[in-house]
C-alpha cells in the first residue's frame, strides 16, 4: 500500500500557507476543509491552502508537494486514530469511534490515487468552486534517474 508524504524543494510552503506541513508528514487530499466555503472565504493564505495545498496529518499544515511512498499497515491505522481524533477536535464529530469510518475512507481515496504510482513520483492538487462543489485535479510528475531520494523521507517498521 502507498500513501504520499509532505516534501519540500525550497522554503516557500513557510511562506504561502498559515501552517506549513513538516517535511515528512504523511498528507492527504484534504478537500473536505472547503466543503462549505464561497469565493469570500478565498483570499490571502486561505486561498493558497484551498487552491493547491495537502494536507499533512500531524500538524494540520499544507504542503505544495507530496511524494508516493509505501506504508505499512500499523502506520495507516496510526493515521486513521489520527484523522478521526481531527475530525472530532476540528469539525464537531460526536466520537472518535464515529469519526473512524469517515477517517479510513479519506486514507483509502488517498491510498487509491497513489496506488498506480511509483515510489517518489510526485502529485500535485488543484482545486477550484464550482456549481456543485469543490473539484479537485491532480498533477503527477514522474521521478526521474536521478531519483527524489535524497528529498523524500521513507518509513520502516524498524524506525
Amino acid at each position: 500500500m502507498k500513501l504520499a508524504r509532505a516534501i519540500h524543494f525550497d522554503d516557500s510552503d513557510t511562506r504561502v500557507f498559515h501552517v506549513p506541513a513538516r517535511t515528512g508528514e504523511w498528507c492527504i487530499s484534504g478537500g473536505f476543509e472547503f466543503s462549505d466555503w464561497t469565493e469570500a472565504d478565498l483570499t490571502g493564505k486561505a486561498r493558497q491552502a484551498f487552491s493547491n495545498g495537502w494536507l499533512g496529518l500531524e500538524t494540520a499544515g499544507r504542503a505544495t508537494f507530496v511524494a508516493v511512498t509505501p506504508i505499512t499497515e500499523p502506520e495507516l491505522e496510526t493515521l486513521v486514530a489520527l484523522l478521526a481524533r481531527h475530525f472530532v477536535t476540528y469539525y464537531g464529530a460526536p466520537s472518535d469511534e464515529a469519526a473512524t469510518p469517515v477517517a479510513r475512507e479519506e486514507l483509502a481515496q488517498m491510498a487509491d490515487l497513489c496506488d498506480e504510482h511509483d515510489p517518489n513520483t510526485l502529485l500535485t492538487v488543484a482545486r477550484e468552486l464550482t456549481e456543485a462543489g469543490v473539484r479537485e485535479a491532480y498533477r503527477v510528475i514522474e521521478p526521474k534517474e536521478a531519483g527524489l531520494e535524497q528529498f523524500a523521507i521513507h518509513g520502516s517498521p524498524d524506525a
